[in-house]
């Protein structure tokens, strides 16, 4: 069986801790300075890796992410991946870290950035065009499975509008400074009209804190190089005004 692993990265880490990285921080646990080694990304994807070869998977909790579940299977037989990996912008470089992980006919993609607006000293690929909806550093993270049943994409955003539904789509192109340089909506056949089944939507709504996630599930897969990015709107459903865009490595990732 041939397994590969590929990791991208461009700097030091931006994680957002969760309550026990912050406990180990505050008794002293954690190295002092903002990041979080890049180890944890390297754990994660190796945890993926062996993931896909041995056929440990998630299970899906009612908040509609990704809950532990050694031994056991979500959609997709998702793999369990390092729960530092899965925070938003945790483990990466100052805009994004990518990892992709893909054993035989199956894959696991993960991109997490933070957003800053188009021009920003430091550049980024998470673009937000509107600060009052998508402030420059919230976080994002999405990911992707596949196997040739079909594709799962998660995603998972910190440091929005706390209480405030937003829309979300996979569109075709990567993002740019002009908010429509990411192209129209993904679909997996040509239409005239914006459609869930036929498009993957990722509409969320945040909590108390400003936190927010979904997952779309389909039974078919990426073209390559057929989607690029996605995009946050100012409201749910098929249109809205662009207010950010992070660019993902969205595709087929080995599937057979």
């Amino acid at each position: 069986m041939t397994a590969w692993m590929v990791r991208t990265g461009r700097g030091p880490a931006h994680p957002i801790l969760g309550r026990r990285e912050t406990a180990e921080r505050e008794s002293g646990a954690m190295s002092r300075g903002r990041g979080v080694s890049r180890g944890a990304g390297v754990l994660a994807g190796t945890a993926a890796l062996l993931a896909l070869a041995c056929g440990v998977g998630v299970a899906h909790g009612t908040g509609g992410g990704a809950a532990d579940a050694s031994g056991g299977h979500g959609a997709h037989g998702a793999p369990v991946a390092d729960a530092s990996a899965r925070e938003p912008g945790g483990g990466g470089g100052p805009s994004r870290t990518d990892d992709v992980v893909a054993v035989g006919g199956r894959s696991w993609m993960r991109a997490a950035g933070v957003f800053s607006p188009p021009g920003s000293f430091l550049p980024s690929d998470a673009l937000t065009y509107d600060t009052r909806l998508v402030p420059a550093g919230a976080r994002i993270e999405v990911t992707q499975f596949a196997d040739p049943s079909g594709t799962r994409v998660g995603a998972r955003l910190r440091g929005l509008v706390p209480g405030r539904a937003y829309g979300m789509h996979v569109h075709t192109s990567p993002c740019g400074a002009d908010p429509a340089a990411a192209g129209p909506h993904y679909q997996h056949r040509p239409a005239a009209t914006a459609d869930p089944v036929n498009e993957v939507w990722l509409d969320f709504r945040t909590d108390e804190e400003g936190d927010g996630r979904a997952e779309a599930l389909h039974g078919w897969g990426f073209r390559e190089d057929g989607a690029r990015s996605v995009i946050i709107h100012d409201r749910q459903g098929g249109a809205g005004e662009r207010a950010a865009c992070f660019t993902v490595p969205f595709g087929p990732h080995g599937r057979e």
